[in-house]
């Protein structure tokens, strides 16, 4: 008889340094990030199909998102401007914030006042074009750490952030737009609801055994309630959003609470799997020896 394994560090303390971030700041900035990013490619699609209220409400929202503080303190953010790393995701994603802001202040701008079609128009494309790096640069920042649940899903992290972050820009299109104006968002909703589930599944096979953090515990239950409420919103919005109003809001008001419950689930994953020897040993000695995970599951 083999005895149990048991994980332990070096006199008790931690291997790694738990994210000592405040979840409300990160997991909400994970949140508003993806909403704006994802909220500005609708709203340019909304304007290209002739869907003029639901393209005014989603860029003055995704403005409204993008205005959230991580730093702390503001003053700090010009300091991330003064040289351009291709290497550092914070280092990219600050001059993609730089250039994400003003597309998108100057297309909300022009939208409410009708002024400068032209440049709103030109500042809408902007502003579509940078969303998708701005809804999933933050998973890549989160990956490029060395937290287990997080580092572990690298490749499939930024696509469940993308999945998520159109889910919740669907759900605030569903609040915000007519119902005349509502299909795409009601088709993007479904979408996203399925990528999102593929994409965690596929997290969970790659990361193991440390995929437990996103079963287990606060985590384990954001991650179901997710589960549930993005698939609700989606297949409400889906069925009954199209005639009724207040299954609209139902159906809009789920997609935003599923992508939050996502977002914080996956963050209270990552400092589950950072606080557990036994996550932070097996995938070291797993790359040091392969098969060494395996042998000690």
């Amino acid at each position: 008889m083999v005895p149990r394994a048991e994980f332990e560090s070096y006199y008790g303390r931690p291997i790694i340094k738990a994210p000592s971030w405040g979840a409300q700041d990160i997991a909400g900035y994970f949140l508003l990030g993806g909403l704006a990013g994802a909220g500005s490619v609708l709203a340019a699609g909304a304007q290209l199909t002739g869907r003029p209220t639901t393209a005014t409400a989603m860029k003055v929202s995704s403005l409204a998102a993008a205005l959230v503080h991580d730093l702390g303190v503001p003053s700090r953010f010009p300091n991330m401007l003064r040289v351009l790393k291709p290497t550092s995701p914070m280092s990219v994603g600050s001059w993609l914030l730089a250039g994400y802001g003003p597309a998108a202040g100057a297309a909300a701008l022009t939208a409410v006042t009708g002024r400068l079609p032209r440049a709103g128009a030109a500042a809408t494309a902007a502003a579509a074009l940078l969303g998708p790096a701005i809804a999933s640069y933050t998973a890549v920042l989160a990956a490029d750490t060395a937290v287990p649940a997080w580092h572990g899903a690298h490749r499939e992290l930024p696509y469940l952030f993308a999945a998520s972050a159109t889910a919740a820009a669907s759900g605030m299109a569903l609040l915000v737009g007519p119902l005349s104006e509502s299909a795409p968002a009601r088709c993007a909703a479904v979408l996203a609801a399925g990528a999102e589930e593929v994409a965690t599944r596929a997290a969970e096979r790659r990361l193991g055994m440390v995929a437990e953090t996103y079963r287990q515990g606060r985590a384990g239950t954001l991650l179901r309630a997710a589960r549930l409420l993005t698939a609700t919103g989606a297949t409400t919005g889906l069925l009954l959003g199209r005639r009724s109003r207040p299954a609209a809001v139902v159906a809009g008001l789920a997609l935003l609470a599923g992508s939050a419950c996502t977002r914080f689930g996956i963050f209270a994953a990552g400092v589950a799997s950072a606080e557990d020897p036994k996550y932070t040993v097996v995938p070291q000695r797993a790359a040091a020896t392969p098969g060494a995970a395996e042998n000690e599951n």
